[in-house]
């Protein structure tokens, strides 16, 4: 199960983002219209399809002068992003 919640500007992330959350995230992600920071924290596993969402948005956000900022990965999450080279296409902090 995944938890999405915005604060202040902020995405925060929670639990398991898979297929099965997608529609969920998408409903959440497009409407972001400006650079967003996404906090990972509490998030515990994204699948391929996750980082789907997350490109796309980042493209949608791109093309408008925006970005998405990656915050607080755990090391394994981070290690997701880095063997998929997302790590050069996402601001991570």
């Amino acid at each position: 199960m995944l938890d999405i919640r915005v604060e202040d500007g902020n995405v925060f992330l929670a639990g398991v983002f898979d297929a099965s959350q997608v529609v969920t995230a998408e409903e959440v992600f497009e409407k972001l219209t400006d650079s967003t920071v996404i906090d990972f924290s509490k998030l515990e596993y994204i699948s391929s399809a996750g980082l789907s969402v997350l490109l796309r948005t980042q493209k949608k956000l791109s093309e408008r002068g925006g970005e998405l900022t990656l915050r607080n990965l755990s090391s394994h999450i981070s290690d997701v992003f880095r063997f998929a080279g997302f790590d050069l296409i996402f601001k991570i902090e």
